[in-house]
């Protein structure tokens, strides 16, 4: 048998509790629930806001630091992919772009 600590077991039940009654919490009520106009309008925009949190520092960045030179590949793939999606809009084409331009780039010149 395992040796729980009793503080152990009781946080990881009421850390479930919390997470049944969080997640349920929208079933329980008998009327339609829906967000305000503003909230609805706000969450629009939130994937886009996290892809670039992401995206942007990778792209920008190297070891803690702006990239200090253009001689990165990573500067032009993003270039290709956003040139890309901005001609013809498809997400699949955006990422063959840019590795595209990636790839021979990091590989071929060390870039």
């Amino acid at each position: 048998m395992l040796d729980v600590d009793p503080w152990t077991l009781l946080t990881i039940v009421a850390m479930g509790a919390v997470t049944v009654l969080t997640r349920g919490f929208f079933f329980i009520s008998n009327q339609p629930w829906s967000l305000p106009r503003w909230a609805q309008r706000g969450l629009q925009y939130a994937p886009i806001a996290a892809l670039s949190a992401v995206v942007i520092p990778e792209v920008v960045m190297s070891h803690g630091g702006l990239v200090q030179t253009w001689q990165d590949a990573r500067l032009y793939a993003a270039l290709a992919g956003a040139a890309w999606f901005y001609w013809q809009r498809g997400v699949l084409g955006t990422i063959v772009a840019g590795m595209a331009v990636y790839l021979p780039l990091h590989i071929g010149l060390g870039w």
